[in-house]
């Protein structure tokens, strides 16, 4: 028999981790398909609501709130790159010079579940090589509508969004429903609203989640 689960996705698209952790999950996905089949749903969370539209510098922006050195942004950037590497996610070297508010780009990700979980996936998958791989402004409108338009979105519908506060109060209503569960630091992924996992884990961690939460091999330790 094939147990169905339901996956919630909580990150940001300017998180490094949260782009390491969903490579980590679908390569556990994909060892436990078929007997395992989940839906994968992306829930927003801003690790930096009140940036300024203009952005900061990246080195600075980490100095600031985690009081790290150079050399030891340095070293968590190659660490950071080879754990990339290891779930098929490329991080571009010396290209990611600042850091952007990503609230637009979340109410994209919320009009594309409305169309379909593949479609908000692949979205999703988009605006992190976009940024990490890349280099590029996930804040920018026209970034925002060439990513729509390259995953096969409407980009026409996706402009008018943009354009107006349409889907800000669902996604607002979203973060709030996370955060006020607890949930402060991302990825975060919850599976049949019951079960955390936090941080981006490797991929044997969340397979050994995944076998456990749908009951397809015996264990006595619970995901907490």
């Amino acid at each position: 028999m094939t147990a169905h689960l339901q996956i919630d996705f909580v990150s940001d698209v300017s998180c490094p981790w949260c782009a390491i952790g969903l490579g980590a999950l679908e390569t556990a996905l994909a060892r436990v398909a078929p007997e395992v089949q989940a839906e994968l749903r992306f829930q927003p969370f801003e690790l930096n609501p009140r940036m300024v539209p203009e952005g900061q510098d990246i080195e600075e922006h980490i100095r600031e709130k985690y009081g790290s050195s150079p050399e030891q942004q340095a070293q968590m950037r190659e660490m950071i790159r080879q754990r990339g590497a290891a779930v098929g996610f490329e991080f571009g070297i010396g290209l990611r010079k600042r850091i952007y508010n990503t609230f637009d780009a979340h109410r994209l990700l919320h009009w594309a579940e409305l169309q379909g979980a593949a479609q908000q996936r692949a979205l999703k998958k988009a605006l992190l090589a976009a940024y990490f791989t890349k280099g590029e402004n996930p804040s920018d409108h026209e970034l925002l509508l060439r990513v729509v338009g390259e995953v096969g979105l409407d980009v026409a519908r996706a402009r008018e969004i943009l354009a107006s506060d349409e889907y800000a109060a669902e996604t607002r209503s979203r973060e709030k429903l996370y955060t006020d569960a607890g949930i402060h630091s991302v990825p975060a992924i919850i599976i049949n609203n019951q079960h955390l996992i936090s941080g981006g884990q490797p991929a044997e961690v969340f397979e050994r989640a995944l076998r456990q939460i749908a009951g397809a091999q015996p264990s006595a330790t619970a995901v907490a």
